[in-house]
């Protein structure tokens, strides 16, 4: 299938401390309780390696996306922008956001793009629409065994930039901020994933859902150089994703400062050459 869309994204999740009672018997109504009392669980499921909720134990947050139209030519693909943006409003529940994503989606028929999407982000989608009952046939069912959103290997219905940087696990497999100090992009300027409960309980749902979209902008400009490098874009092509990702911004900053301080961070980064 010639996907016509690039759909890249990103989620923002917390701990799921509703599902401490029934996870671990833990009755304790204090937020912060639960979340140590998961923390401990997974401690101990691991033999002390790692604290973090398996994927059926967040609750998304945010849901952030690029999107942008493929074109075919001679041989090559270019790519022009058309949104970026956050899923629903902020205050939706979890389902609505989950609900309106996989509505979007079967709608869009798109060639997904994440960082560890594979790993963590669609299957923590897939965890918590199965929590509220909701469904997406095309996800699961479009294409065959060896060409299909399902399949590792199919980079045209969805390019995990994490699996495929590091040759599926052959070399290391490096977090989206290193790639970007490597490649100068801004990478995670102001923020991170682990403030994310924190600037929930702060009521800042805004705040999150703007570092959510800076991470997707991060994860299509690796794209970009990905795809230059694998010659399926050509370096004016390349230069012309760049330009629109500029253009996007000068147009848009004035009502998204986080857009205007992205654009800071990679002048910096890159030292004003943002073209190749």
């Amino acid at each position: 299938m010639q996907h016509r869309n690039l759909f890249v994204f990103d989620i923002e999740t917390i701990p799921d401390t509703d599902v401490v009672p029934n996870l671990t018997g833990f009755s304790d109504q204090d937020t912060e309780a639960r979340r140590l009392e998961l923390e401990r669980y997974h401690l101990e499921i691991t033999g002390g390696q790692n604290p973090f909720p398996r994927q059926p134990f967040h609750k998304v947050v945010a849901i952030s996306f690029l999107e942008a139209e493929i074109d075919y030519s001679d041989g090559h693909e270019v790519y022009y922008l058309k949104d970026l943006r956050s899923g629903g409003k902020p205050g939706f529940s979890e389902a609505q956001l989950i609900k309106g994503f996989f509505q979007y989606f079967e709608r869009l028929r798109p060639r997904l793009v994440s960082f560890n999407g594979r790993g963590f982000d669609l299957p923590v989608l897939k965890y918590r629409a199965m929590v509220h009952g909701i469904s997406s046939a095309w996800l699961h069912q479009a294409g065959d065994k060896w060409n299909s959103y399902s399949s590792r290997y199919s980079a045209d219905w969805h390019t995990d930039l994490m699996e495929q940087l590091s040759d599926f696990g052959a070399s290391s497999r490096v977090k989206l901020s290193e790639v970007c100090a490597a490649f100068s992009f801004p990478g995670k300027f102001n923020s991170d994933g682990s403030k994310v409960s924190e600037m929930i309980d702060a009521l800042d749902i805004q705040g999150v859902r703007n570092y959510c979209e800076t991470d997707v902008l991060n994860t299509y400009l690796v794209y970009l150089r990905l795809m230059l490098h694998r010659g399926k874009m050509d370096i004016d092509g390349y230069n012309r994703g760049i330009a629109d990702i500029i253009s996007m911004i000068e147009a848009e900053g004035n009502n998204r400062q986080h857009l205007i301080e992205f654009m800071a961070a990679w002048k910096t980064a890159c030292g004003g050459q943002f073209l190749l």
